[in-house]
């Protein structure tokens, strides 16, 4: 908060230790924008959908259908042999790809075009850490469907590239933190520095590859879900980034607002705060607080690092606390124990306003 370019700081009840910036911070700079504060994995976020579908229409037993989302769905470092199948079915999503795509050429970082194999084949894809894929019952006792992911690999060789120029800029030589290096908007004779131009264009660019991504993976797991009740139909998606750099305006001045870990909660803005396997998620409609910066928590934030909850339990631990879900609850997804996390309904009470 104390550097020069930055115009405020505001804190999320979720928040925790993070690299630079704490996970669950809303940071309003002027004309400057700070890589390492979005992050790696830009444009990380969420997507929800309702159905038609009632808690009894599903059945006994939910893991062939969780097995078969398993299925479709690459997780953790494995990717698609070329593309998501899906793309072949859905023409929408098939054209946002080729658009997408055909941006690719265009990205500014250094040495990026040897990646573009490995991004194609990723779009799509889960990956790993706390993203996942849940098929969840809301108050009124309706299935929805709800996804959490990123930028994949191709958001972290891009943001990583950026970050490595910052922090090897005049004016970052100083900084009591070099992780909190940022990139200038314009120089004394108002002219553009050209690595504010390559940033902002590459991050934009990673960040729809983010949502283009779960919406391909939502399309795929409401094919599984159709596949086993023929009956249902979707509503409109929610989707929101909770990892990422936006231009908004506040207190008179144009700022640059990074969510890191934390989403947009403008008046009436729908958004989604996710809990941990064992609590379940809210859907939430902002209320345009802009002493916040008309932000939000992004989940219920961590209490404990991955090696601390793989210290503190174990794998019984996991069953336990995951009694009743249908999930994974082996060593693999140990360090997502629900103890590991805050208490959701808390961080949700904290932010009523």
């Amino acid at each position: 908060a104390a550097l020069p370019w930055v115009h405020g700081v505001a804190v999320m009840p979720d928040v925790h230790t993070g690299y630079g910036v704490t996970i669950g911070s809303v940071i309003a700079m002027k004309q400057a924008v700070s890589p390492s504060a979005a992050g790696v994995d830009l444009g990380c976020g969420m997507n929800a959908v309702k159905t038609n579908i009632n808690l009894s229409d599903l059945p006994d037993d939910l893991g062939p259908i969780r097995r078969q989302l398993e299925a479709v769905t690459p997780v953790g470092f494995n990717a698609y042999d070329g593309t998501a199948p899906i793309l072949r079915r859905e023409s929408k999503l098939s054209a946002r790809f080729d658009n997408l795509f055909g941006k690719f050429a265009d990205l500014r970082a250094d040495g990026i075009d040897e990646r573009q194999g490995k991004a194609l084949s990723q779009c799509g894809t889960l990956g790993g850490g706390n993203h996942f894929q849940e098929l969840c019952v809301d108050t009124d006792n309706f299935v929805w469907l709800m996804l959490h992911s990123g930028s994949r690999n191709i958001g972290k060789e891009l943001a990583e590239r950026h970050i490595a120029k910052a922090k090897g800029l005049e004016w970052n030589s100083d900084l009591p933190d070099r992780n909190l290096a940022v990139f200038l908007h314009k120089d004394a004779d108002g002219h553009v520095y050209p690595e504010w131009t390559d940033y902002l264009h590459d991050l934009y660019w990673a960040q729809d590859y983010a949502a283009l991504s779960r919406q391909i993976m939502m399309a795929s797991f409401k094919d599984v879900v159709r596949a086993a009740l023929p009956q249902v139909t979707f509503e409109d998606e929610i989707s929101c980034h909770h990892n990422y750099v936006s231009e908004e305006t506040y207190d008179g001045r144009d700022l640059v607002i990074t969510r890191k870990g934390a989403i947009a909660a403008h008046a009436g803005q729908l958004g989604v705060i996710p809990g941990s396997m064992g609590t379940g998620s809210f859907i939430v409609r902002g209320l345009g607080n802009e002493s916040s910066y008309n932000s939000a928590s992004h989940g219920a934030g961590r209490k404990m690092s991955r090696g601390k909850a793989k210290k503190v339990f174990t794998v019984e631990d996991l069953a336990a606390q995951t009694a009743g879900v249908e999930c994974r609850k082996d060593a693999g997804v140990l360090d997502e124990i629900p103890g590991a996390y805050k208490d959701l309904n808390q961080v949700i009470a904290y932010e009523s306003d």
